[in-house]
């Protein structure tokens, strides 16, 4: 069962997050399971495989800010760094961060 004292361990700044939510930690609890479902996960590697870099950016963009705001910081630094990338339509491999985001959503789910 997800937990503070669990997600602390997996690494998020869950004191940063707490202030974001009123020290709520239940309202909190909820938004990381319901930021774990967001749609641009799914989007964001499609956009890529379809050479839309646009659609990704928006995507990757999107997720940042989720990420950043829940301080996920696993999930938030490769969030980051493919956010950059794609804002200056990077052309390179994206498959190595794709899956760093991929591995560190599971290992989040997994705390549910």
């Amino acid at each position: 069962m997800l937990s503070i004292g669990a997600l602390k361990d997996w690494g998020a700044d869950v004191d940063e997050a707490l202030v974001r939510c009123l020290n709520n930690e239940n309202f909190y609890l909820m938004l990381v399971q319901k930021a774990v479902q967001d749609q641009n996960f799914n989007r964001l590697p499609e956009a890529v495989a379809t050479g839309d870099l646009e659609k990704a950016f928006e995507a990757a963009h999107a997720l940042k800010g989720v990420m950043a705001n829940l301080a996920l910081t696993p999930i938030l630094k490769p969030v980051q760094e493919i956010t950059e990338l794609l804002r200056s339509r990077t052309e390179t491999d994206y498959a190595p961060l794709l899956n760093e985001i991929r591995t560190r959503r599971e290992s989040l789910t997994a705390l549910f």
